[in-house]
């Protein structure tokens, strides 16, 4: 196989959309939830509303359009077609920057910071803080190849993100990640120390230090607690599709709605959507969003192929110390948030650290300004 780099422009069938639609009319029903809000799972009366958007009035077309309008590409890495997104910056001093998503994640997230990544003074920054700014999408998600045997840790996707930025002739460069890219991108410091400079992480993963438990902050305590509702209340997906990712994919390879529900009720778990006491995923994001970022799974028939990084690399984090250059962004609404104390027992270069008031798991779609200042403070000693 070839190391070419080929252009990429998405091009979905109309008989795609129309099956789509199709679909979404058939769809069959269950029954109302037995209680209010969201502890059972996506609401029937939200779903019912969302998909008949989905149908009547949601634009693929409009997404399609925006993403075409970043130079795309794809290259084989390791028997894989790699699908990123490379947008340059015309200022020649930029820093290259490649930046992961995870689940239920896409490149759709980062659909609001990657111009402003990489042409600041156009978007209210300044040229020193300008990247070149390299977008991919994980193997097994989105437009980017699936893997056809075991293998594909995040160990492994940060080695091929190390092959990638060498492709691009990129010899020094920084990498970001949040979710499942956080883990990738914290692999990356131990696997590319010779070319990746640096690190930023919006979840950093840390063990709680054993030494802090007779004297938690309240910060760590909030922590503890989010964790352990995380565990009991929350994780029911990561279980099934980290033990058997394939039998849940037959359900949502088949369904858009399932699709739709199964990757939705995640963002209303994990975004800071709560306004006046009343927490609806669309206080942050509008259905076209969350949509955009749903098509890409459906589309491209993702359900199981995305879901099998949790079956290669869940609960098998690698928690050795790292000692590249590290910064830290804790969003109020991220799973799992560490203290700085805690972090700094895993990173002995810690760089930048910030606790902010607002924001959650899918930051740089919530809060993209403060996002987007979050990376240009990191990294600004680095350049």
């Amino acid at each position: 196989m070839s190391d070419a780099i080929t252009p990429f422009t998405v091009a979905i069938a109309d008989a795609d959309l129309d099956e789509l639609r199709q679909r979404l009319a058939r769809t069959r029903w269950p029954e109302r939830e037995t209680s209010d809000g969201w502890n059972q799972g996506m609401p029937l009366d939200y779903t019912r509303e969302l998909a008949q958007y989905w149908a009547s009035t949601y634009d693929w077309r409009r997404f399609e359009t925006r993403l075409n309008n970043w130079p795309q590409f794809k290259t084989p890495i390791d028997d894989i077609d790699i699908h990123f997104i490379h947008r340059r910056s015309p200022e020649k001093d930029a820093l290259p920057l490649i930046i992961s998503h995870g689940w239920p994640g896409s490149v759709a997230e980062f659909h609001k910071i990657i111009d402003a990544l990489a042409d600041p003074t156009a978007h209210g920054g300044a040229a020193q803080d300008a990247f070149h700014v390299v977008v991919p999408s994980l193997p097994g998600f989105g437009f980017s190849g699936k893997p056809a045997r075991p293998g594909t840790s995040v160990e492994k996707i940060g080695s091929m993100w190390g092959q990638l930025m060498a492709r691009l002739g990129y010899g020094r460069y920084v990498a970001q990640g949040g979710d499942w890219g956080s883990i990738i991108t914290q692999s990356m410091g131990h696997t590319e120390r010779e070319h990746c400079a640096g690190i930023h992480i919006t979840m950093p993963i840390v063990a709680p230090d054993p030494d802090t438990m007779n004297q938690l902050s309240a910060q760590e305590q909030s922590a503890l607690e989010a964790m352990t509702y995380y565990n009991e209340w929350d994780s029911g997906y990561s279980k099934q599709q980290s033990t058997r990712p394939q039998t849940l994919a037959y359900g949502l390879a088949d369904s858009p709605v399932g699709q739709m529900a199964w990757i939705v009720e995640k963002f209303y778990a994990w975004t800071d959507c709560e306004q006046d006491g009343h927490k609806h995923p669309e206080n942050v994001l509008s259905k076209d969003e969350l949509l955009d970022n749903v098509m890409l799974y459906w589309l491209t028939n993702s359900a199981a192929s995305s879901a099998r990084i949790y079956w290669e690399s869940f609960s098998k984090h690698n928690l050795e110390p790292i000692d590249m250059p590290t910064g830290c962004s804790i969003f109020p609404r991220e799973i799992f948030r560490s203290s700085r104390r805690w972090a700094e027992k895993r990173f002995s270069r810690l760089i930048h650290w910030n606790e902010l008031d607002r924001g959650g798991h899918f930051a740089a779609m919530e809060q993209p300004q403060l996002f987007l200042q979050e990376l240009r403070d990191c990294f600004r000693s680095l350049r």
